[in-house]
């Protein structure tokens, strides 16, 4: 037995040493790149942004009812958005029809748009507020900030310099002239530095879903072993009795492990969960079924003429139409945020009703009113939306919903593999939970001390191995 213990703590060490040598550099870079992604976020259209880009909607141009759109489009089904917006001084029907796809029409004329070209991006991005010199750069498929398959509907884009201060860039869809994203310099320069290296979001490898995904989780399960590995190893030199049995670097390395290790290994064990192994974590969206039994209405109709809808806000910057069980529901959107408007008001027991639909043979075990953040309701990067209705239901994977009661939208859909991923992702690897979670300045801080002493671990750690590596 002792000479097995012997050969074990053998192993150990030369695991240790060489998955050390292997990973450590990534482990430097994913602690200093986590520290950067506090300051600066990865790029992407927010709503205040989309509705700061949008002009009052001129209703008075409008000559095409919604009915009158969707006859136009000749669609068999009712699409999945239909949102009345302006596309540059021109009113338009916007919608995203079931396969994805998405088309533009004029609400003045019916007519489609043409393809976007550089003189009618730069005329687009012109009526930008923040336009200063506008500068069309080019055509763009594919580029690191439009990487994601969230984009295939609206590529090709044109991108568009606007010429103000931040260096914000625009990228236009070609085929409507939607805006799908705004970066500014900034977001740009330090995202190198932040969520590329942190998320491995190299284009030719981010392009290709399921590679990326297999080469996170390898890369991170490879450094989750060496750090598993280094932090048994620290207790175990410690039951010699002495503090630590070494000098210099290898004391940094031994006393940082023996005190932030459970913190790496928390990390790593986290990030490697964020990855979704195996579906291992239920959607967050409802799919294109649960959608369909939602909307109560299948057929490509909606009711409400050009008189309905000149009763919307003045300021509104979009009206969205859209079913919901059974029920022609138009939404205002404006500086002030959503509501229903044109007469088309809903009641709770409409929405319940609706909601239970998505589920056959499955009922709203609990339907709760949410007024403040909790647990599972919450926003890391602001307040969420509020008040919410949470319906809790009684199918076997025990699936809750967050709809807006005011405008019907679903705001999200979890159940209790999704739940469990709010501890062992958000709770572990952003420390967004308990007394944390309600003191935004503090959980900064904890952030900040922990990925310092995680940095200690492995810049001392890759010290040693490159020395190794040296002698070798």
């Amino acid at each position: 037995m002792r000479g097995l213990r012997k050969r074990l703590k053998r192993w150990l060490h030369l695991g240790h040493r060489w998955l050390g040598i292997a990973t450590g550099l990534f482990v430097v870079t994913w602690f200093s790149s986590g520290l950067v992604m506090l300051a600066v976020g990865f790029p992407v259209l927010t709503q205040a942004e989309r509705i700061a880009a949008s002009g009052p909607l001129r209703l008075d141009a409008v000559r095409l009812t919604p009915q009158e759109a969707l006859a136009q489009l000749g669609a068999p089904a009712f699409p999945d958005t239909l949102t009345l917006a302006m596309r540059g001084p021109e009113p338009a029907y916007w919608i995203t029809q079931r396969d994805g796809r998405r088309r533009v029409l004029s609400a003045a004329t019916g007519a489609p748009f043409p393809l976007l070209t550089a003189e009618s991006a730069a005329a687009l991005a012109a009526a930008h507020p923040l336009a200063r010199r506008v500068a069309d750069l080019g055509p763009v498929t594919r580029d690191q900030w439009t990487v994601t398959a969230r984009y295939d509907p609206l590529r090709p884009f044109r991108r568009v310099a606007l010429g103000d201060a931040a260096g914000t860039e625009l990228y236009l869809s070609v085929a409507t002239g939607e805006l799908a994203l705004d970066t500014t310099r900034t977001e740009r320069v330090w995202n190198w530095a932040g969520a590329i290296i942190h998320w491995v979001y190299l284009t030719p490898l981010r392009a290709r879903a399921g590679l990326w995904q297999d080469v996170v989780l390898w890369l991170s399960g490879i450094t989750l072993a060496g750090a598993l590995s280094g932090y048994a190893l620290g207790f175990v030199r410690l039951m010699r009795g002495r503090l630590t049995p070494y000098r210099g670097w290898a004391a940094w390395h031994h006393l940082a492990g023996v005190a932030g290790g459970l913190v790496v290994v928390t990390f790593l064990v986290s990030g490697w969960l964020s990855m979704n192994p195996r579906g291992w974590f239920g959607p967050r969206t409802p799919d294109a079924a649960m959608r369909a039994a939602y909307a109560g209405q299948a057929a490509p109709v909606f009711p409400l003429g050009l008189d309905d809808l000149v009763r919307a806000p003045a300021g509104s910057v979009a009206l969205d139409a859209a079913w919901i069980g059974g029920r022609p529901v138009v939404v205002a959107t404006g500086p002030n945020g959503a509501a229903p408007c044109c007469g088309t008001a809903l009641a709770p027991a409409t929405i319940v009703a609706a909601a239970g639909a998505m589920l056959p043979g499955a009922r709203p075990g609990a339907v709760t009113r949410l007024t403040a953040p909790d647990a599972y309701w919450y926003d890391r990067h602001g307040a969420p939306p509020l008040p919410v209705l949470r319906l809790a239901f009684d199918d076997p994977a025990a699936t809750w919903f967050h709809i807006d009661p005011a405008t019907g939208a679903i705001l999200g859909r979890t159940d209790r593999s999704g739940r469990a991923n709010r501890w062992l992702f958000d709770a572990l690897h952003t420390l967004d939970a308990g007394p944390l979670s309600q003191h935004p300045a503090a959980r900064l801080t904890v952030i900040v001390a922990f990925s310092a002493l995680g940095l200690v671990i492995a810049a001392s750690g890759t010290v040693l191995g490159w020395r190794r590596l040296r002698r070798a």
